[in-house]
């Protein structure tokens, strides 16, 4: 509910202004993209119990504060503008984002935590009792997003911001106590969890392994962590760390974190997965807006956004028939050819009657134009210069609200554009996403399977990392190319990472599966074999 309502918080804010929005949208990305290591690295050196509470805590205490601050500027607003000329407004501008973000780091380890660590203690040795829990949890997130927009869309139509932050506030409060009280049953009902084991010494064991693979036993492993457990490990405790050192842990944690994740035997999987971030083909601002300068309406966008949820539902049972029937690193694969020949309706859609796609328009004529040429920045045009902007879909049923001028003349009226292509671009991005959705809990699960417990958690925050950084890329791509002509090219480009994020996929599968991989498909044994090791564990 949050991720939604600090959007539109922002944009009443700063007078129907992008401004604040934009800022916290990369304020957001580059916190996780700096310190997604480094939070993962923290959820992995404490105990899953002291993690998860504190993250709880910090998340919703960061919403609350947040609720608080906005509620005394939606009410002080007029007075806070006049105050030090505007500064103490600017500072609380500043204040806001800055929380928020807390907020969203803290989420990020909550969910590292929960979905990535506590999930598979919880489910033990069992695949698919694992497989079922992870889409169950999708569709939770799903479903949410569907109706977390609609009730802040409620209030905030039928009360005002300001009532809108209270019952944010209010609710974070009130989940929050309930929260953290079916994670404290969840933990005395699972004790395992209270069973940790410890970074240190795992890192020890595999470096001493990777020095003397060819003349030790595993029997001699252990017994030199045991070893290690008695005279090594609590005199190193006692040595003083200097400041130089401290300073510098960070920057090493974020180092180490990042080699670990290229050393990951599913490296090539995350980082199809990252990959699929690069796209302007989801149900974000981006093709909202292009839908807008189509002319389709808001009521018609809220179905399709109502129809992609769907779809997205049907991923998840996809995945989990499709795993019992074909394998885990099998379902990627199929999940990756249905999402890549969904999307080939996108690419389509460029060249079909209605695309504003023009090849004669530079991509970047927008942008150097205001820059070099000092072009001023659009403003939000007058209700009464609205008529002027015409979408002649030749359907008025789905256009934005506006209407052919009945003073206008209608030789100089514009054509009706065909709805083929845009018609084509939702229908392939709707339909994907049942594939994405299965690929995305394949490669979920992927990592909590063959990811050793003790770096679960800087493994999956460098996941985090690579997902944001590639996110971030789209978004530099679209403000060096906004015009709508370009936008044909931005799928394209779309569409091409998507291909090249799946053919990191098929390398990992044919690397993992060989030739096995296009033999008959055969389900996944139940439980994981006691004789495996917890690094490769991944399902054929």
């Amino acid at each position: 509910m949050w991720h939604f309502a600090v959007s539109v918080f922002l944009v009443e804010l700063y007078g129907n202004s992008l401004l604040l929005t934009a800022v916290y949208g990369l304020v957001v990305a580059g916190s996780v993209l700096l310190l997604g290591a480094i939070i993962g690295d923290w959820v992995d050196k404490n105990s899953r119990l002291k993690v998860a509470q504190t993250s709880l805590v910090v998340q919703n205490a960061s919403v609350i504060l947040c609720g608080i601050i906005l509620m005394i500027v939606f009410l002080f607003k007029t007075q806070l503008l006049t105050l030090y000329h505007g500064w103490l407004l600017t500072v609380c501008y500043i204040l806001v984002i800055t929380i928020a973000n807390i907020a969203n780091l803290a989420s990020t380890a909550t969910a590292i935590t929960i979905q990535r660590d506590w999930i598979v203690v919880v489910a033990g040795e069992d695949r698919s009792k694992l497989a079922d829990m992870n889409a169950t949890v999708r569709r939770i997130d799903q479903l949410t997003n569907i109706l977390a927009p609609m009730a802040v869309g409620q209030i905030m139509t039928f009360g005002s911001p300001m009532i809108g932050c209270g019952f944010i506030s209010g609710w974070n409060l009130m989940s929050m106590c309930v929260e953290y009280l079916l994670l404290w049953k969840v933990y005395q009902k699972t004790p395992t969890l209270a069973l940790k084991s410890a970074k240190v010494e795992e890192s020890e064991l595999k470096q001493l392994n990777v020095k003397k693979e060819s003349d030790m036993k595993p029997a001699e492993g252990v017994q030199l962590i045991v070893e290690k457990d008695v005279t090594g490990f609590e005199p190193q405790q006692e040595k003083e760390v200097s400041c130089g050192a401290r300073i510098a842990e960070p920057f090493i944690t974020f180092r180490d974190g990042w080699v670990a994740y290229y050393n990951q035997p599913v490296f090539l999987a995350g980082m199809g997965l990252a990959f699929l971030y690069m796209t302007v083909l989801g149900f974000d601002c981006i093709t909202t807006g292009y839908a807008y300068t189509q002319g389709l309406s808001g009521s018609v966008l809220s179905l399709l956004m109502g129809a992609s949820a769907v779809t997205g539902i049907m991923g998840t049972v996809a995945f989990t028939w499709l795993r019992r029937k074909c394998g885990l690193i099998r379902t990627g694969l199929i999940s990756g050819v249905a999402q890549f020949a969904c999307l080939v309706l996108c690419a389509i859609s460029v060249f079909m009657p209605g695309s504003p796609l023009d090849l004669t328009v530079s991509p970047f004529a927008d942008i150097s134009a205001r820059l070099f040429e000092s072009e001023p920045l659009p403003t939000i045009a007058s209700p009464e210069d609205k008529p002027e902007m015409v979408f002649a879909t030749g359907m008025p049923s789905l256009l934005n609200g506006s209407t052919i001028p009945a003073n206008s003349d209608p030789e100089m009226s514009p054509e009706p554009v065909p709805l083929i292509s845009v018609s084509l671009l939702f229908a392939g991005v709707i339909a994907a996403r049942v594939g994405l959705w299965s690929f995305d809990l394949t490669v979920t699960q992927l990592l909590q399977e063959n990811v050793v417990e003790s770096e679960r958690g800087i493994i999956n925050g460098v996941q985090n990392s690579m997902n944001y950084l590639l996110d971030l890329l789209h978004f530099i791509m679209v403000i060096l190319a906004p015009n709508p002509e370009a936008f044909g090219l931005l799928v394209l480009i779309s569409v091409s990472f998507v291909a090249m994020g799946h053919i990191m996929y098929f390398r990992f599968a044919q690397k993992s599966l060989g030739k096995q991989l296009f033999v008959c498909c055969t389900p996944d044994p139940k439980t994981v074999s006691d004789s495996s090791p917890p690094g490769n564990t991944s399902t054929v």
